[in-house]
């Protein structure tokens, strides 16, 4: 499939509030340190006539959803005008390709539980939400990628040494976000006795005034929220999952697939992605990770 020919690229300058993941007690992980990140904008992209790209391009603006309450992955603070983290990041990146700068992105407010609901409904074009790749979801909606792997683990309360890992779950009440695959996991596999909430924000608060046991989700996620409160939360063990993030869009446009696919590797290889880890994650102190192999898109 043909999706670029004959177009230059401008460069454009990113204003990027990065959100600092701090996994050390310095608690700073959702102050604002803002940095700049160089994408490309492409000049007159040429897409097939008829493609969900080529819409996109033409109407010059496009609607992403994103997270907007976890540290250093999609994080929006007071006063902030739009979310930081490496979704967002990856997001700019994306529309650049597409030719649609910054200035017209909307960013979408998306929770986990309505992830598939608004790419089914056109609520939003892309969602780029911490959102695991799962054969579940690949029969609702289409997801390319994964652009970043991690894994799912535990917080709990500093003071708290019952509990050190996943076995140690059994009768345990284990508060994750509704919809999401990390509170399947703790309740199916190890017993945990689930309690569900609409963000992460939520669990955190949970977990801090005491109604719940832990709290369970992608490990770099965790970071972000201890490093808020030190002295009260801590994450423990190791990862006991493997999460692959993935972009999500419209079932009805399968061919967005090559096209988010062919962007991706492009960010790898032209060092895009790097700079968008190094403006979010890579705060924490985490090298860039070893870019994943993208999965081929359906035939």
């Amino acid at each position: 499939m043909k999706f670029r020919t004959g177009y230059t690229k401008a460069r454009w300058v990113a204003l990027a509030a990065a959100t600092l993941l701090v996994a050390s007690a310095c608690g700073d992980a959702g102050s604002d340190d803002s940095e700049t990140g160089e994408y490309e904008v492409a000049e007159s992209p040429e897409f097939e006539e008829g493609s969900r790209m080529a819409e996109l391009a033409d109407q010059g603006s496009i609607k992403i959803g994103v997270k907007y309450d976890q540290p250093g992955i999609g994080f929006r603070g007071a006063g902030q005008d739009a979310p930081t983290g490496i979704d967002p990041e990856l997001g700019k990146i994306i529309a650049g390709q597409l030719g649609i700068g910054p200035d017209d992105i909307e960013w979408v407010e998306t929770i986990s539980d309505n992830r598939e609901p608004f790419l089914e409904n056109g609520t939003v074009d892309l969602v780029i939400a911490s959102y695991s790749i799962t054969d579940e979801r690949l029969e609702i909606v289409g997801q390319a990628g994964p652009y970043y792997v991690t894994g799912q683990s535990l917080m709990v309360a500093a003071d708290d040494d019952s509990i050190n890992g996943p076995d140690d779950l059994e009768g345990k009440t284990v508060c994750s976000v509704r919809g999401s695959t990390s509170i399947d996991t703790v309740e199916q596999e190890y017993g945990a006795e689930p309690a569900g909430f609409d963000t992460y924000s939520e669990c955190n608060d949970q977990l801090i005034n005491g109604s719940v046991d832990a709290v369970t989700t992608d490990g770099a996620i965790l970071l972000g929220y201890a490093a808020e409160n030190p002295d009260e939360l801590k994450v423990v063990g190791e990862p006991f999952s493997e999460e692959r993030y993935g972009v999500g869009y419209s079932p009805d446009a399968p061919e967005m697939c090559e096209f988010l696919n062919e962007t991706i590797q492009s960010s790898f290889d032209d060092g895009d992605f790097e700079t968008a880890f190094d403006l979010t994650l890579g705060k924490s102190g985490n090298e860039m990770p070893e870019e994943p192999a993208l999965d081929p898109c359906a035939a």
